[in-house]
Formats: C-alpha cells, structure tokens, sequence
C-alpha cells in the first residue's frame, strides 16, 4: 500500500500555489499539474489541530467541514487571529484593501504590510487596491468605516465566490470598476484615522495569476471527502483554496481545506469518486450527487 500523507491546506506565494503536507513536504502546483489523490478505505478524518499543534483529543471531524477544526481547536486558532480581532499590540504596519471577487461582491479587509498580496490570493481575490497603510488599530477602524458608512462587508463566503467566478468580464478595466467606485466612495468619507496613510488607488488583477483566463467553466464542486473515495484530474486553476481540475466528467472545483484531517494516497484514476454538487444554470442552482 502507498504511504499515505496528510494535507495541511494550500498557501500561496509569488511564484503560485503549494499544497502543504505533514512534515512540510511541498508539492508546487502548475497549469497542467496532474492532482490525483484518495482517502483511505476505512480511513477516519481527525481534527487538523491549531497553530501548527496536533489536537490533543484527536476528534473526528465531519468530511463537509472546511474548518476541519474541533471548537477547541477553533477557537484556539482565532486566539491568535488579527482578522478575529483577537490580537490588538501588533506592532507591525497594517495594510486596508479593497477585494473584488466578481460582479457584485466587493470586500474590504487588513492584512500584515509585510505578506504583500498573498492574503488576496489566498482569499480568491480576483481584483484588488490597497486603501491605505498604518498601525493595527488605525487600519481596523478604517476597515469598520466602510463596513458602516457603505456597508462593505469584511467577508464573502467562498460558495458566493465560486458562483460568480465562471463569468467575470474579459477586461481588466471592466474588472476593476466597482472597485474604482468603492474606492472613490471610501476617499470622500470622513472620519479616517490620522495615523492611516491613504494610497492611491491602483488595481491588481489576479486572473492571470490564477489561471482563469480561457480557463473551462467549472461544472460542480466536490461536497465532501469520504473514505475510499478518490479525485484525479489536470490543474486548469486555481483561486484561493480552490482548485480548479479537468477530469472525465469536466472542470471539478475541489476545495482543498475538504483535504486537511485526512490521510491520503496517489491514485491513477482520472475520475472523481467523492460525493460532488452540480452547478446547474451556471448561477448557485446546486444538486448533490455523484458523477
């Protein structure tokens, strides 16, 4: 029997995305990459731990978890978390963005100046602008400003994001017009912190880098791992923790935090053997069921 290794999720860098293993194993990922993987018959998924510690109970988790975390797991992991708001004496800069996903969904959010823009390509960021810079507690009321004067949410749930991801506008220039918008609307409000040094705003695009661009339009997601169960396709893209695979049956979207908790092995097959949801009208009309 192949040895089996267990996920710790997918990160992104600069150079693109790496699925991360127990023992920090790395497999960097391409376009035309071949993911194939499965669960072991039998196999049990536990709680992936927090903060880089194994979960002292080992508790079994649900396979449709994408938390994949026990609550006391959970909550230790959002002890440490600034999006949490959990951490308030960081003494590093801040950075407030703005985050365009697809039509309609605008975000706004904080992230530590020195990771750059890898927290936007982790989230799926299709477009993005930074608003301004400046310490933590500056830039979270900065975040709050927007989230109360232009009701502009701090978070989009990635379901919503993958619905509207197979029709984004061909142009970068059309892909950054809300945010244009939104941003234009944050510069005219008052009430900013002295101390929260504004930028200019200045669209990244992140289509390319994720691979969309021509890229197939998904047909469903995979709902759940389950034991036995197995998925093996051609990488076409990739968007924050979604991976975007070219099977037998068409373009499958996995989420990969579905992974974490499991122990899995290679596989051959090019099928998808996992529970998935079918996208249906291509507009959030889902049915479970198995290709």
């Amino acid at each position: 029997m192949a040895q089996a290794w267990k996920c710790t999720g997918l990160r992104w860098s600069a150079e693109g995305p790496v699925l991360m293993w127990d023992g920090g194993r790395r497999s960097p990922l391409s376009w035309g990459k071949r993911v194939a993987f499965g669960v072991v018959e039998g196999g049990v998924r536990r709680c992936a731990g927090a903060r880089g510690h194994a979960c002292p109970r080992g508790v079994v988790m649900s396979g449709r978890s994408t938390g994949g975390r026990c609550e006391e797991c959970a909550r230790l992991d959002r002890a440490h978390s600034v999006a949490a708001d959990r951490v308030a004496d960081d003494p590093r800069p801040y950075r407030v963005y703005l985050a365009w996903f697809g039509p309609g969904l605008v975000k706004v959010g904080i992230t530590a100046a020195e990771r750059g823009s890898v927290r936007l390509l982790e989230q799926g960021a299709v477009c993005f602008t930074w608003l301004g810079a400046g310490p933590l507690m500056a830039a979270r009321r900065t975040e709050e400003l927007l989230r109360a004067a232009l009701r502009v949410p701090d978070r989009i749930p990635y379901a919503e994001k993958r619905a509207v991801r197979a029709a984004l506008p061909d142009g970068e220039e059309e892909r950054a017009r809300e945010i244009r918008e939104v941003y234009g609307q944050a510069v005219e409000l008052g009430g900013w912190p002295e101390s929260l040094e504004r930028e200019p705003c200045r669209p990244v695009d992140h289509v390319r880098a994720f691979g969309l661009a021509g890229a197939p339009a998904a047909v469903g997601e995979v709902s759940e791992l389950v034991p036995g169960g197995s998925v093996g396709g051609e990488l076409v893209a990739a968007a924050g923790p979604d991976l975007h695979l070219a099977t037998r049956e068409g373009v499958v979207v996995l989420d990969t935090r579905l992974m974490r908790g499991w122990e899995l092995v290679p596989v051959g097959s090019g099928e998808v053997a996992f529970p998935v949801r079918r996208f249906e009208g291509g507009e959030g009309h889902l049915q479970d069921g198995l290709f």
